[in-house]
């Protein structure tokens, strides 16, 4: 069980995926095998969530996609407008408007030989856009997950910049690997420090005395949900930390969770044989859920989101979770 299970639709066998232009069944939705991220990985992507009939957060991911391109000097041939234009296209298509996921590939292009050099290049960039009907497992986002820490390391940015959505992962495949081999369901992974950096495909946050921690980022990818979910926490005066921490501050967590765009917050129950807590979905992932949720909402209608008064408990006592806004380690 892991945050990217989704429930079976047989909907997506007649789905149709949207290629370099041309919109065409799933199972004709195919490369070169001289594609460029096929022969050594390299293209940037995007998972982006359709939530009553919008794209949550979609100027973020265009930011990040864009920045991606950038950095990678791989030449799209498209504007933002169109790209999104291009996304409409293929859910418009499938006559999607609700729990959907869609990826957004792009690689160098097609090489005229297998090599790395672009001067190989034949033609323009490859994109891809699939767009299924998922819905995550309620099992995983209620009952939540189990981590085992891998040996493999998040490499620092001289090496491989985690910050960059590339299609290069095996390095997190092999940490999954790991981490499946030892029982778990996905891997927590360490920077080279020994700070507790990411999952291999999902940011990583625990509690604290009622405050929220998560990594540097130095070492992770910017997560979309992963800073919304920083973001709601501020708003909502939960104190919020983005300073390194280590396994042993993990064991000691009174809550941990998760985040990602397709399973938004899943709860971790265990980290390493260790219960987290009582081993329960804790009071604080569950509060800052709802209001992730609700910005998610916002995102789509145009409008900023709100936070809720806190409820009150009966007792005269704020809900777990208060407290007084703390500046945070890292903006």
């Amino acid at each position: 069980m892991g945050t990217h299970d989704a429930l079976p639709d047989k909907r997506n066998r007649d789905v149709l995926f949207w290629s370099n232009g041309e919109l065409v069944p799933r199972d004709r939705a195919t490369v070169s095998v001289f594609d460029s991220g096929f022969l050594v990985g390299d293209g940037i992507w995007e998972g982006i969530r359709l939530h009553e009939g919008g794209f949550a957060f979609l100027d973020r991911h265009l930011d990040r996609l864009f920045g991606g391109l950038a950095a990678t000097r791989i030449a799209l041939g498209m504007t933002r407008d169109e790209v999104a234009a291009a996304l409409h296209e293929v859910v418009d298509a499938n006559d999607m408007h609700d729990d959907v996921h869609v990826r957004l590939m792009v690689t160098r292009g097609d090489k005229k030989t297998p090599s790395q050099h672009p001067s190989n290049l034949v033609g323009g960039p490859n994109v891809v856009i699939t767009a299924e009907h998922k819905v995550a497992d309620p099992v995983a986002r209620d009952a939540g997950i189990s981590l085992f820490t891998a040996t493999i390391r998040r490499p620092p940015p001289d090496t491989l910049d985690q910050r960059l959505n590339s299609h290069s992962k095996l390095h997190e495949v092999m940490a999954l690997l790991q981490a499946t081999a030892a029982g778990a369901d996905e891997a927590l992974m360490l920077d080279p420090t020994g700070a507790v950096a990411t999952c291999n495909a999902t940011n990583f946050f625990c509690i604290r005395d009622g405050a929220v921690w998560t990594s540097t980022g130095q070492y992770n990818l910017p997560g979309i949900t992963r800073a919304v979910v920083l973001e709601v926490a501020r708003r909502a005066e939960i104190p919020t930390h983005e300073a390194p921490f280590t396994l042993v501050d993990v064991y000691a967590a009174d809550e941990a969770f998760v985040t990602g765009t397709f399973g938004g917050l899943t709860p971790v129950h265990t980290v390493d044989g260790r219960t987290i807590g009582n081993g329960a979905q804790g009071p604080v992932t569950v509060r800052l859920r709802g209001l992730y949720d609700r910005a998610v909402t916002a995102s789509v209608r145009g409008r900023p989101a709100t936070v809720p008064p806190r409820p009150d408990r009966g007792d005269g006592a704020a809900s777990p979770g208060g407290g007084c806004l703390e500046a945070p380690d890292r903006a």
